[in-house]
């Protein structure tokens, strides 16, 4: 089957969600193409065939500099016909949200978003997704025979193994003509050197358990020492402890790291939506009857106030341990 990943870019780099879909097409077996749209993307393609892209389709121009929609979505559309593309894959990401519906009607075809599993059997794409925040598991496949159109999380699949020196054939697409209804005169990100949730391996998120600032300062604390990203429930970015960028849950980001910490979290299932598909979870809370346990892989029935201040000594142990064994 042929795969047309859509690629994100954060600055001079391919984000590692594009990366594992690669890896992911590459284990199906599948012909697998890449796309990356942008301004100055052209020296990304070798990147991109590392992971596994036997073609890559570029769209470069300083106007598509900042994602619009109109010209994003025709010049996918365009790529899916000139790949001859089935199933195309993207992140769920704020972009791949917004661009797979339309994508999707331009194919005219259905779109599932925030896909937790992908099966290829037949020639027929199988998806599932979580329902009514993790309570339902949706079972989807689709009408349409000749296109199909999925959006995945971020650490959904394992990250291949990178391959040096592979090349991809590259195919430049023009800018499509199409009617802007809206332009984007200027982009305001906040200016952080904090890891990103969405790229992270391992993520530390705390909750009421944290009480007020002196609980945040352990929990940044941790993520420091582990080089982990910070997360929080919506109950403390909602009270000012945490900025909203940090909310993981159902109206929050949804990450799937290698190891997630929840401390002083109870386990809603708003929260649970976002973070279910974390590969290790480690819980801590005061209460054993806490929901969060339900989910854990490892628990611990402590205060973080306790508790918390003994994992970053022991962890900085480890670290300091290892540093010297490589001296």
């Amino acid at each position: 089957m042929k795969t047309l990943v859509i690629a994100e870019v954060k600055g001079n780099s391919v984000k590692k969600v594009t990366l594992e879909l690669l890896s992911q097409a590459k284990r199906w077996g599948a012909e697998s193409h890449a796309l990356v749209i942008g301004s100055g993307v052209g020296q990304l393609a070798d990147e991109l065939a590392a992971y596994g892209a036997q073609k890559v389709y570029v769209a470069d121009d300083a106007s598509l500099d900042k994602y619009l929609t109109a010209p994003y979505a025709q010049i996918v559309v365009d790529a899916v016909n000139a790949s001859g593309a089935e199933l195309v894959l993207m992140s769920s990401s704020e972009m791949g949200k917004d661009l797979a519906p339309r994508v999707a009607a331009k194919l005219d075809t259905g779109a599932v978003t925030d896909a937790k599993t992908i099966t290829l059997e037949g020639g027929q794409v199988k998806a599932t997704q979580l329902g009514f925040a993790g309570k339902v598991l949706n079972h989807v496949v689709f009408k349409n025979p000749q296109h199909k159109v999925v959006t995945v999380q971020p650490g959904t699949f394992e990250l291949g193994e990178k391959t040096e020196g592979a090349k991809a054939e590259v195919q430049n697409l023009a800018m499509p003509q199409v009617d802007l209804r809206a332009v984007i005169k200027e982009v305001l990100k906040e200016t952080s050197e904090k890891i990103d949730l969405g790229e992270a391996n391992i993520v530390v998120s705390g909750g009421r358990g944290m009480k007020g600032p002196e609980g945040v300062k352990l929990i940044e604390q941790l993520a420091e020492t582990l080089g982990a990203a910070v997360g929080g429930s919506r109950a403390v970015c909602d009270s000012g402890l945490m900025p909203h960028t940090c909310q993981v849950g159902q109206t929050g980001r949804v990450v799937a790291p290698q190891v997630y910490f929840a401390i002083g979290l109870s386990g809603a299932i708003q929260h649970l939506a976002g973070m279910s598909g974390s590969k290790v979870i480690v819980a801590i809370n005061t209460d054993p009857d806490a929901p969060i346990f339900n989910v854990a892989d490892f628990g611990i029935v402590a205060d973080l106030f306790e508790a918390v201040p003994i994992l970053i000594e022991e962890f900085k142990k480890l670290k300091s341990g290892t540093a010297a064994a490589a001296r």
